[in-house]
């Protein structure tokens, strides 16, 4: 069957590796397990190293053989479109290079595990190449919310620059129809949450009934790093969600997650990611939602209330970043004022 992530009672572990080289990549799984981290960064670090043996597959290299130039080949190797592993989800072969933030990723998981090796004594040293942070003597560079810290350390830099993007915030009449052509209470609800609460899509899966405060209409989140967070809610998603809990969630379901499969084999079961991922493509192919996607749900309600005024220590709070830096994103003029304000300048000159 070839090298592939399977689920086990502790997690995630990789099957099809070569003896040594497969129980030390599940030994670092498992340290990660026994280290708290969450199930979400399990599967990111197992998928990520999954890509990295087939590229060592591919050049018949062993883990203790590789060189830091090797980690260089492996950049280019990921900007190639990969040949069809057999899977049914996604076709391999009409893929494109990855992301520099998806080769930056897989790198930080490489770094990780070779530390895990260097410790077990499986090889010398980590061969990954550590990126430059700066050049020469300069101030540290603070930001926006500076004074609040630096905010999460990023492990030995990006060895692949990445485009500094703004929040992309969606359109408000896309957003409109992309949730009245949802189907059913619970999708919307889900959308709602996003939307209103900005809650990430692995939180909306994982988020326990028991979390949900009708009462005081917000819900409690637990997010990345294990963080936990209390947000309130607009009353719109709370009338969704009774509706869904009320019509469509099975009878007798003993799920802790509040959003579970409403029908089929698994009916009652907490939704999967790969559900939730299905819900959005098939109502992203409706006429004026295809840009439509839950972090960017996300990213709408981050932008409206940093346009409104918002003090930037209740957005972090409320989004749950871990740096100070990512909530600043979210400040920025929107291209309706800037060309307002230029239009009102080139006028005064003119005058």
């Amino acid at each position: 069957m070839g090298l592939q992530v399977a689920t086990s009672e502790d997690g995630h572990i990789l099957t099809g590796a070569a003896d040594a080289t497969g129980e030390l990549v599940n030994g670092f799984l498992a340290h990660l397990t026994t280290r708290n981290f969450s199930p979400a960064t399990r599967r990111a670090y197992a998928f990520d190293l999954l890509n990295f043996l087939r590229f060592l597959m591919e050049r018949r290299l062993g883990l203790a053989d590789v060189a830091p130039t090797d980690l260089f080949d492996y950049l280019d190797w990921q900007q190639q479109p990969q040949k069809n592993s057999g899977g049914t989800v996604v076709r391999l072969t009409s893929r494109t290079g990855a992301a520099p933030a998806t080769m930056n990723r897989r790198i930080a998981a490489v770094r990780s595990l070779y530390d895990y090796a260097v410790i077990a004594g499986a090889v010398n040293e980590n061969p990954v190449p550590a990126a430059r942070r700066s050049s020469g003597f300069r101030a540290m560079r603070r930001g926006l919310l500076g004074h609040l810290g630096k905010g999460r350390e990023r492990g030995g830099g990006q060895l692949v620059r990445e485009a500094k993007r703004l929040p992309f915030a969606l359109d408000p009449a896309q957003v409109a129809v992309f949730i009245a052509d949802l189907l059913t209470a619970r999708d919307r609800s889900m959308a709602l949450l996003m939307l209103l609460g900005g809650l990430r899509a692995s939180e909306v899966r994982l988020l326990p009934l028991a979390n949900v405060d009708f009462g005081l209409r917000r819900v409690r989140v637990k997010g990345k790093g294990g963080k936990e967070r209390v947000v309130p809610v607009d009353p719109s998603f709370f009338t969704e969600l009774a509706s869904y809990l009320r019509t469509e969630r099975p009878a007798g379901c003993t799920a802790r997650e509040c959003f579970v499969v409403l029908r089929g084999p698994t009916t009652g079961r907490a939704l999967t990611e790969a559900g939730l991922r299905r819900i959005f493509r098939t109502h992203r192919l409706r006429p004026g939602t295809p840009l439509v996607r839950p972090h960017r749900l996300r990213h709408t309600y981050g932008t409206e209330l940093a346009a409104a005024g918002i003090d930037l220590l209740v957005l972090r709070d409320l989004m749950g970043h871990a740096s100070p830096e990512t909530t600043a994103g979210y400040v920025h003029l929107s291209a309706t004022t800037l060309a307002e304000e230029y239009a009102a300048a080139r006028s005064r000159l003119e005058s």
